[in-house]
């Protein structure tokens, strides 16, 4: 890494435990706990009834796996599956019960014609022996995950009343070698990992990804330049543009809800603050003027005000400011060290990494009752950069097991873990990103 500010290291050592990435793989999916009180669900294989080849991507299978990863809901393993019907007139009730079984999934694949399949589905509640959602969806070979995940959204949807997210999408930066020999990517891929996609290479180290809210665009930090820059790619086109590369430190960039602004963090005054910059006129608002550090910007639900972390108070605590400027006050107070907030969809969340001596965890205050509760939602030594799902279901982050850099992403009670590990290289960086509009 080329030399670095003085006050970009101090920044640095202060708010981000450790500095890695890692290299494209594909992301394995390891689930290490659960939940006794999911609810049983059985998807049933879901055959192809074409003429034709059939599709590479086995439906019931992604529909199995995203609703476990959920720690809503406890599959039953295809081997226990003891009949398979495609249809609702081929439904036998009683078996599920006995299997207690609360839900089932059924369909087939046919095909649609010009390369193309169409997937027909049907949920139905087995105690009452009522078809909830009965749909059919057609897309392409290259496509079937994608139906998968927007199936396993309707199903989590349906029953549970709070749009699903699994058809969404992750970024991540990953490293390989180390030293002069260093590489840098900035990735993109499935909520589960698959489908991965370079959208940036470099020499210099990358940080901070952060997604626009049509999820087309991502701001991120560049040492391209030798010192801290700000791009945003935009995923579709393979266009970028730089927007911010002031004296100093240029980092944490974070769209607004509106997507038509950016906060970031500058010290091109000398001191790091916290500043919103209008994309249309590039023209900045500073919203803090403080001694301390003030950096990792992350917007309300509203808009109206950007949460940050500094050490104004001594130790690093996160704070909030209205979006306009203006005073800020303290947000946290539990702990000596709360850092890097992430917000969640609604506004009652927020997720931080918290720190006591050298151990750091991914810790939720929930304020949704009133008085504010804590819980600790990592078991990890060197946990950050948390970042809730668009629904706030879980939380992905990042973590050190021994020398690999993973990611890991938890339900937001704590009581589901899955672990996302690369072959080769490290893993930092995560972000979340939002729903994706159906076409």
């Amino acid at each position: 890494m080329k030399p670095m500010t003085r006050c970009l290291l101090l920044l640095l050592a202060l708010f981000l435990p450790s500095l890695a990435a890692a290299q494209q793989q594909g992301l394995e999916i390891d689930i290490v706990g659960g939940h006794a009180s999911a609810l049983p669900i059985a998807v049933v294989p879901m055959p192809y009834q074409g003429s034709g080849s059939a599709p590479d991507t086995d439906i019931a299978a992604v529909i199995r796996a995203d609703l476990d990863r959920s720690g809503q809901f406890r599959t039953l393993p295809e081997r226990d599956i003891v009949e398979r019907p495609t249809r609702g007139s081929e439904v036998q009730y009683p078996t599920w019960r006995v299997l207690r079984q609360d839900f089932l999934v059924i369909g087939r694949v046919l095909d649609a014609g010009a390369g193309a399949y169409r997937v027909e589905y049907e949920l139905f509640d087995v105690a009452k022996q009522e078809r909830l959602v009965g749909m059919a969806m057609t897309a392409r070979s290259g496509s079937m995950r994608d139906v998968a995940h927007q199936i396993a959204d309707a199903v989590y949807e349906k029953i549970l009343g709070v749009r699903g997210a699994f058809w969404t999408r992750i970024a991540y930066v990953t490293q390989t070698g180390v030293g002069e020999n260093a590489r840098y990517a900035l990735i993109v891929a499935d909520s589960d990992g698959h489908n991965p996609q370079t959208v940036v290479r470099s020499n210099e180290p990358l940080l901070s990804p952060s997604w626009s809210p049509d999820g087309s665009k991502l701001a991120y930090v560049s040492f391209e330049r030798r010192n801290s820059s700000i791009y945003i790619q935009d995923i579709n086109t393979g266009g970028r543009e730089l927007v911010s590369s002031f004296r100093g430190i240029n980092s944490g960039p974070a769209f607004s809800p509106d997507g038509r602004r950016l906060a970031l963090t500058l010290s091109r005054s000398g001191n790091p603050e916290i500043y919103v910059m209008d994309l249309g006129s590039k023209a900045l608002t500073q919203l803090t003027n403080h001694f301390g550090i003030d950096t990792s910007p992350a917007w309300s639900h509203d808009g109206g005000s950007v949460y940050f972390t500094s050490d104004r108070g001594g130790r690093p605590q996160v704070y909030q400011v209205p979006a306009s400027g203006g005073s800020a006050t303290r947000v946290t107070f539990q702990g000596n060290y709360n850092a890097d907030p992430s917000v969640s969809y609604d506004g009652h969340k927020i997720a931080v990494a918290q720190g006591s001596g050298n151990v750091y965890r991914i810790a939720v205050l929930d304020r949704s009752l009133g008085s504010p509760r804590w819980s600790t939602l990592s078991p990890g030594s060197l946990d950050e950069s948390p970042s809730f799902a668009p629904n706030a279901s879980m939380i992905l982050y990042a973590a050190r097991e021994g020398r690999r850099g993973v990611l890991y992403a938890v339900s937001a009670d704590g009581r589901v873990r899955q672990r996302l590990v690369l072959a080769d290289g490290d893993v930092r960086e995560p972000a979340w990103g939002p729903y994706r509009e159906q076409r």
